[in-house]
């Protein structure tokens, strides 16, 4: 049970640790953003973040609940490769239809590194070395291409 809490611990210290160092980050339009938290202002598309013991992931997921309109999301992020392989400054990896933790059908555009520990604070500092820019690139895509999603309502 220590084992538990404990790795829950470390955890929150280090999402609280990153969103501290985040906070003075503005988005790109200007504004303040909650960046672990950030809100695409569409219900099915999610920019999330994650780490554990072996492996750190940033990933857009659409989880729309109907396959077939999340196929057509995941459509509309594939005619936007270009733009987006240009903001991060690298190739993300695509996957339409797997399943999240949960086991519920969602589709997946991301990026990962392993061999790092969220448990491990000597690792946090490449932790946030492999969110940050991404967040920020993130953030600077979406600006450009959120409107599309915006149509798609």
């Amino acid at each position: 049970m220590y084992l538990k809490q404990e790795t829950a611990k470390l955890k929150q210290e280090f999402w609280t640790a990153f969103g501290q160092y985040m906070s003075p980050i503005l988005s790109a339009e200007g504004g303040h953003i909650n960046w672990i938290n950030y809100k695409t202002g569409e219900k099915d598309i999610f920019f999330r973040i994650n780490a554990d013991n072996k492996i750190a992931l940033i990933a857009i997921e659409i989880t729309h609940k109907d396959e077939a309109l999340q196929e057509l999301y995941f459509n509309q992020f594939e005619q936007l490769k270009t733009l987006l392989q240009s903001t991060m400054g690298e190739e993300w990896k695509w996957i339409l239809h797997t399943h999240d933790s949960n086991g519920k059908t969602i589709s997946r555009i991301y990026a990962s590194i392993e061999n790092v520990n969220i448990f491990n604070k000597e690792d946090w500092p490449k932790l946030i070395s492999f969110f940050k820019p991404r967040l920020i690139a993130l953030d600077e895509f979406w600006i450009n291409a959120k409107q599309i999603f915006e149509a798609l309502r």
